[in-house]
């Protein structure tokens, strides 16, 4: 049997795995940005707890992806719910990081009119200097969700959803005639998706940053 018709006879299983670890990093990615993003905001002003976030959140990036997820096991058990937070933590790295170098590029200048202005401190936030720090942010959460795209195939170890799936059947059944399908289904739908989502990026950039929009 070749691939396309191996792939003909098993490509709704192949989208479910897809659509569940595109959900899969969404929802990681989402509960990142609202940790990461208040983290953000509260220390971006402040010397020694901005290290302190940004050396926290680069040590959690460091931890072997086997390992954290093997950690979370006894916790949380197998399933979704060890990989929704290892991949949470991994994703606060990028959304940290980029969220706190936005807000401190910004024009101390137009902070300033804005507070000449009248304007409160959670106003200007929300109306000026967030909507600034924008591209910044979006570059971020692009680079988060690459590298979960990448690191959701673990989950499939601990019973997670997604496309490692497909890949670990294909490992666990090395030497049989469709082993290698499956993992070519697998890596492929991963790079399908990282495709897709930058263009998703590219596209949400081009109507929302600042300076851009109406060109």
């Amino acid at each position: 049997m070749t691939f396309p018709e191996f792939f003909a006879e098993n490509w709704t299983d192949v989208l479910d795995h897809t659509v569940a670890h595109a959900v899969l990093v969404l929802q990681s990615l989402g509960l990142a940005v609202l940790i990461g993003v208040p983290v953000s905001v509260l220390t971006y002003r402040t010397g020694a707890p901005r290290a302190a976030v940004l050396g926290v959140a680069g040590l959690l990036l460091t931890i072997p992806s086997y390992a954290l997820f093997g950690l979370l096991i006894t916790p949380l058990g197998l399933g979704s719910a060890p990989s929704v937070v290892a991949l949470t933590l991994y994703a606060l790295l990028p959304v940290v990081r980029n969220t706190i170098v936005g807000l401190r590029e910004l024009d101390p200048a137009v902070i300033e009119s804005a507070h000449a202005m009248g304007m409160g401190r959670m106003r200007v936030l929300v109306t000026i200097e967030l909507p600034l720090a924008w591209p910044v942010l979006l570059t971020g959460l692009r680079v988060a969700t690459q590298l979960l795209l990448g690191i959701a195939a673990i989950a499939a170890a601990v019973n997670g959803p997604g496309l490692g799936n497909l890949i670990l059947d294909g490992l666990a059944t090395a030497g049989t005639p469709f082993a290698v399908y499956l993992t070519i289904e697998g890596v492929a739908g991963i790079v399908l998706l990282a495709v897709l989502f930058d263009a998703l990026y590219a596209i949400v950039n081009r109507f929302t940053t600042p300076g851009r929009l109406g060109a």
